[in-house]
């Protein structure tokens, strides 16, 4: 079991889908793929000082690039959506 918060929590995820999400009251993150929903929504409650009602978790597939000649795939990754209450906000986002 992960007891140590901020390495759940890889980065937030910024883009024109997660700021539509965002006036929702739903933040975007990208996680460890080790964690599971109840792991996630502690370590934003500890880390934010908020109280997240729910969280949707998804494995986001690498997509086919190339380099030259060489074919390959990007790294594969874990997205958690955590919803939080109305009157709650997560300030780290609120500057973007």
């Amino acid at each position: 079991m992960m007891q140590n918060y901020d390495q759940i929590l890889i980065r937030p995820v910024l883009s024109e889908k997660a700021n539509l999400l965002r006036e929702e009251g739903k933040y975007v993150f990208r996680v460890d793929p080790r964690a599971n929903k109840i792991q996630i929504m502690e370590a934003v409650r500890r880390l934010f000082n908020v109280h997240p009602i729910s969280c949707t978790v998804m494995n986001v597939g690498g997509k086919p690039k190339r380099q030259r000649s060489r074919a390959g795939y990007t790294a594969s990754w874990k997205k958690a959506i955590v919803r939080l209450p109305k009157d709650e906000k997560i300030s780290l986002f609120e500057g973007v």
